[in-house]
């Protein structure tokens, strides 16, 4: 399916939540006032307008958290339950939040009735989501055609993606041969397509309705292929352009413009602009306030240290930030005085090619080995994350040593802005190797979203609270 359907798919998949969620408010709201119980329970029409907003809002951003609307249509049934059970949970939390912080007095029984409800309807229909699929179908009206011009490997593997697609009303006409030497046969896939020679795409368009054509072709015939390009571009056909002149590049391809230029800009990391200044506002207000709250405790932190060994209470340390970047890093000083120095005495004892690190290293001190199992150590690098060299979430900051020794393919985790935790945290922490690790901050990288930042820094606490997986 292509991209712009599947958008239409999750937004109709959240808009039936909506209604869902609603009628599970109102039953759950009309049950609890007619039960039979010595208490009276009464909402004003501003607070259930207050309370019906939060859950639709919280549960459908803990849906497409869980990413529940990507799959809906093709899930399993114990997933849907699993996913539904644990959106309804975590959407109840904040309802009873709410009341907290409010000083709400809601019933318990509306609270129960409207979770249990919500989680029924919710399973329900996405059981039997199906349905929705043919109000999809019905939604695209007419059959969208779509033919493919080329007949390679490349024109083969689209048109094996597209062939599933049929179900929601696309369908996939036929090719369309390049090579004039060649002989057209039909090609054989789900089903057989025609092929038709290149030459004959102009009357094609002519006498069949083809609503986008896919150009999936070797760079070596775009050239030739330029007329076809402003034929289509004439008849208002849709043309798609499929990039695999670099087969192995994984970035993500979208186009850009200097000034009335256009080009065709290759990203290997996050590139929205817009979601990017989010994620920094978001380091921002959330490091400045764990800044101004953990003071008191901090001051505590560095009259231990200070007590009980002799040196600086702040290590400083070049690390390299984005694009590779140098930048001076902070930490609560956890080993003796002077355990730079000793490093070439103990390098040996290692547990990692690249990366230096040494389990039980004896260079921490008493206090030191508590804040590293904590990660208290690594609170002063919330002053890094406000001057904007680090952020909350990302890639561990590396030693210029370390980037040195970098595989190529390694390199790239430098175009992310490091950050005090990532995937590696929540998934062993120092208990992993280099290669694991650095596979990790790949994965985020490649999978980067606000809602993954929010997921990970969820998912540190419990992890740093409880010291699992820290040498």
């Amino acid at each position: 399916m292509f991209s712009r359907h599947l958008k239409k798919a999750r937004l109709l998949f959240g808009l039936t939540d909506i209604v869902l969620i609603a009628l599970a408010f109102e039953a759950a709201y009309q049950t609890r006032v007619f039960l039979p119980v010595e208490r009276d329970f009464f909402l004003s029409v501003q607070t259930k307008a207050l309370l019906l907003g939060t859950a639709v809002v919280s549960w459908l951003i803990i849906g497409d958290w869980l990413g529940l609307y990507e799959r809906l249509d093709a899930a399993n049934p114990r997933v849907i339950l699993r996913d539904t059970l644990r959106q309804v949970v975590l959407g109840t939390v904040t309802l009873v939040l709410l009341e907290y912080l409010l000083k709400l007095d809601l019933s318990r029984a509306f609270l129960l009735l409207f979770s249990c409800y919500s989680a029924v309807l919710l399973c329900l229909f996405r059981w039997n989501s199906g349905t929705l699929v043919g109000l999809i179908r019905r939604e695209f009206a007419a059959p969208h055609y779509v033919m493919i011009v080329g007949t390679g490997e490349h024109a083969r593997r689209m048109a094996a993606m597209l062939e599933p697609s049929a179900k929601y009303g696309i369908r996939l006409m036929g090719f369309f041969q390049v090579e004039a030497e060649a002989e057209a046969r039909p090609l054989s896939l789900l089903h057989d397509y025609p092929v038709h020679p290149i030459a004959s795409l102009p009357d094609i368009l002519r006498r069949h309705v083809v609503d986008e054509v896919i150009f999936a072709v070797d760079a070596r015939y775009l050239t030739e292929l330029e007329e076809m390009f402003f034929l289509c571009d004439e008849e208002g056909v849709r043309t798609h352009v499929a990039v695999a002149f670099f087969p192995h590049v994984n970035s993500t391809i979208y186009l850009d413009r200097i000034g009335h230029a256009p080009l065709l800009t290759f990203s290997p990391a996050p590139h929205d602009e817009v979601l990017l200044m989010i994620k920094r506002g978001t380091d921002i207000v959330l490091a400045g306030t764990a800044l101004l709250i953990s003071l008191p405790f901090m001051a505590i932190v560095a009259l231990l240290i200070r007590l009980t060994s002799p040196g600086p209470v702040i290590f400083r340390q070049i690390r390299c930030g984005l694009s590779g970047r140098r930048f001076v890093c902070y930490k609560f000083r956890s080993m003796c005085d002077g355990a730079e120095g000793m490093r070439p005495s103990i390098e040996h004892l290692s547990d990692r090619e690249v990366a230096f690190k040494i389990k039980d290293d004896p260079r921490l001190t008493r206090v030191g080995r508590i804040l590293r199992k904590f990660s208290i150590d690594e609170w002063p690098q919330l002053w890094n994350v406000v001057k904007g060299e680090m952020s909350l979430v990302g890639p561990r900051p590396a030693v210029p040593e370390e980037v040195e020794k970098y595989k190529r393919w390694q390199r790239r985790r430098l175009r992310m802005r490091p950050g005090l935790t990532c995937l590696w945290a929540i998934n062993g922490r120092d208990n992993l190797d280099f290669e694991t690790w650095m596979k990790l901050d790949m994965q985020y990288i490649d999978a980067w979203s606000l809602a993954l930042d929010w997921k990970i820094i969820l998912r540190t606490i419990p992890q740093v609270l409880l010291g699992k997986g820290a040498h």
